[in-house]
């Protein structure tokens, strides 16, 4: 549980591995990357990123494995639009050498390379739950929250101009 008491999932732990609180209007922010990762153990199934190759066209990416669609080398693409994070890439630190940095959940080890690697094979994450990202003051580029409100619950990615929306 992070950033609070309570989460999400109230009482039903047994299959969340990281869970956040209710009600806060805030959400998770990915990576940002200017360059797509393309092998392992940088690029695995499950990665999400926010891909600041293009400063005016960032996007909110995920990696899924299926390299057979043209042009996708695996990564799809959560956005639908383009974003722009020029600003924000100017307060981003520069030089810094993070290779070792990764914090581990769920495991001891694990062969995937990420800033957070979740790890396991019977819990999953739940998002930062909103009632409508109007709410959230401040949205950051490569947030990610779910969107629990009467008729459009949803995933919502932020490329840094424009939330996107998935509808089951």
């Amino acid at each position: 549980m992070i950033g609070g008491e309570t989460g999400s999932a109230g009482n039903n732990t047994t299959s969340v591995l990281l869970d956040f609180p209710k009600g806060e209007n805030k959400g998770i922010i990915v990576p940002y990357v200017t360059t797509l990762p393309t092998t392992a153990p940088t690029r695995v199934e499950g990665t999400i990123v926010l891909d600041a190759s293009s400063t005016g066209g960032s996007r909110v990416k995920f990696y899924n494995g299926i390299t057979t669609t043209t042009g996708a080398d695996g990564w799809f693409d959560l956005s639908g639009q383009d974003g722009n994070v020029s600003v924000e890439l100017t307060q981003q630190p520069l030089n810094i050498n993070e290779a070792d940095s990764k914090v581990i959940i769920g495991a001891d080890t694990s062969s995937a390379d990420g800033a957070l690697v979740l790890e396991s094979t019977n819990k999953a994450m739940v998002l930062p739950i909103v009632s409508d990202v109007q709410n959230i003051p401040n949205p950051s580029p490569g947030m990610l929250v779910y969107v629990n409100k009467q008729g459009s619950k949803r995933l919502a990615v932020y490329n840094g101009n424009k939330w996107s929306f998935w509808k089951p």
